[in-house]
């Protein structure tokens, strides 16, 4: 029987088989008792400067009573379990493939659990395959023009292909685990599955995506690239197609899996009346510091030897947020628009993370109360706030840029130590009076709050880059128990663009549970091809 002993310490120095018997002396079990054992999950905790790891340990016990016994005092517990989504075999057939919208994390998820069930998925994504994508992303970088259908929010992969490939989530299901494990057997780092903050970097991503794509192939799925979907139909209350491309393609199940940035699709959504309510997301700024500043203030005496340290900052005040978010150590900043005439920044980095920045989003909460209760108004601030950035960074491509010392005391500062790593460059630009005051104001004091905790952090040379504005979906589509529109069914929303997650794992498995709720209503059956 296998536990797990959580909350064992491991000091830098240590081997990783101190904790094992360190989780064995504390359940007070004997070695002989202990078939095997392993580091599930490592965290790095360097809070109140004593830098250690904090380590879950899974045992597998030959004795199954002393196992129990040891749950019941709350000593181990169970890890968690999953099994792959399989098909029910007793909904009703469908007379034509399952479709999914969008191939980022939640749709590559969907379509894989499909494929495997047998029901040979066609998947629709308005963006790029991933060569032909990297191409387009890299040639804008360098200055040339954007890409409308090869860029860093739409094609193979979805926006997390340019980003860390971090792995992190809040939320707590069996399914994190699956989805970690299939992407190690697609090629990830085996890493990911022990470490408690894991990432792939972009460079390891790409040939993963790439690689699961080929396995839905294989199992007699298609995916349809540039192809946008731009109608669904539904008769009463059913869904019946949809037209991509022009093209009508009839279809009694999709998931609908589009990506935060699909904001044409969005407006078709409110269109055809399918209820949707605006949800709070965050907007603000790209931060940069020395990546060695960082690993100095967070690591201490072990800066150098850990590899590079990572940050996650909040504060609240009057029921509004401030925080830092996807923290990219050792990377850079880069420009992520998927229209003419708009501005948005990200962060990225490599598996190596050994730029000399690191950066993270430093971004403030906004609502109704910042851009009004319409219903696409959070669409419309969002791209307001990009337009505006575009013009202040010259209307060329170069993104405004301003230091910390700078946004703090309100007048211009000069560059200092800290130099500006995104691409395809910056102008200096002055962000006071860019945002609502509100949320200035939460910027400004969560730079000075976090200047407290992590020295270093508001210092004056430290570089602002904006804006980021697409932390999360303005909109979320609402679905019943099931997980179906509540006015269609055999629509299923799911992932970060109809409002159901926040990150590369969330995404994925929400993907994964559509699926599964699609098989328990529809079987494969012998579908045409469309």
């Amino acid at each position: 029987m296998e536990l797990l002993c959580q909350n064992i310490v491991l000091l830098p120095h240590e081997a990783e088989e101190g904790a094992i018997e360190s989780a064995i002396r504390r359940l007070g079990l004997k070695k002989s008792q202990v078939r095997q054992g392993y580091i599930y999950k490592k965290s790095l905790d360097a809070r109140r400067r004593e830098v250690k790891f904090l380590c879950s340990v899974l045992l597998e016990v030959a004795d199954e009573q002393a196992a129990q016994r040891l749950f019941e005092k709350g000593l181990a517990i169970r890890p968690a379990a999953y099994e792959m989504p399989k098909a029910s075999g007793k909904g009703r057939k469908l007379l034509h493939r399952p479709v999914v919208v969008g191939f980022g994390p939640a749709g590559m998820f969907a379509a894989l659990v499909l494929a495997r069930n047998g029901y040979r998925p066609l998947v629709l994504e308005q963006g790029a395959e991933m060569d032909k994508r990297v191409a387009a992303v890299e040639n804008f970088w360098q200055g040339g023009r954007l890409n409308e259908r090869a860029n860093v929010q739409f094609g193979e992969g979805g926006a997390g292909t340019f980003s860390d490939g971090k792995l992190t989530t809040r939320i707590h299901d069996p399914y994190c685990r699956m989805v970690l494990e299939e992407l190690v057997s697609f090629g990830a780092p085996a890493e990911i599955l022990t470490t408690a903050k894991p990432h792939i970097g972009t460079d390891k991503l790409r040939p993963v995506v790439k690689a699961l794509r080929q396995e839905i192939l294989r199992l007699g799925g298609e995916i349809r690239f540039e192809t946008r979907l731009e109608q669904i139909e539904i008769q009463n209350g059913r869904l019946c197609g949809c037209v991509a491309e022009g093209t009508f393609l009839p279809a009694e199940a999709m998931i609908l899996a589009p990506g935060h940035s699909a904001r044409n699709l969005f407006r078709h959504l409110a269109e055809i009346g399918l209820s949707m309510e605006p949800k709070h997301f965050s907007v603000g700024l790209r931060i940069e510091h020395l990546q060695e500043d960082l690993d100095q203030s967070l690591l201490h005496d072990y800066a150098g030897s850990l590899g590079p340290a990572s940050y996650q900052l909040a504060y609240r005040e009057n029921e509004m947020g401030v925080y830092t978010f996807c923290m990219c150590p050792g990377g850079r900043v880069v420009s992520s628009a998927s229209a003419e005439g708009q501005l948005v920044t990200n962060g990225m980095s490599d598996f190596a993370r050994d730029g000399k920045n690191g950066n993270s989003a430093l971004v403030a909460e906004v609502s109704g109360k910042d851009f009004g209760t319409d219903l696409l108004a959070g669409v419309a601030f969002q791209e307001e706030l990009e337009r505006a950035a575009f013009s202040l960074g010259g209307s060329d491509g170069k993104a405004p840029c301003q230091t910390v010392g700078g946004f703090l005391s309100g007048h211009p500062m000069g560059t200092g130590r800290v130099m500006p790593s995104f691409l395809p460059g910056v102008r200096d630009a002055d962000f006071n009076g860019f945002f609502p005051k509100r949320v200035e104001e939460m910027l400004k004091k969560g730079l000075v709050n976090f200047g407290r905790k992590l020295k270093g952090f508001d210092g004056a040379d430290s570089l602002l880059t904006g804006v980021e504005s697409r932390t999360s979906s303005p909109l979320r589509l609402l679905r019943d128990g099931n997980m179906q529109a509540l006015e269609a069914s055999g629509l299923y929303p799911c992932g970060e663009g109809c409002g159901y997650a926040g990150g590369i794992m969330s995404a994925a498995v929400d993907g994964v549970k559509a699926a599964s709720y699609l098989m328990q209503v529809f079987s494969a059956g012998e579908t045409e091809g469309i």
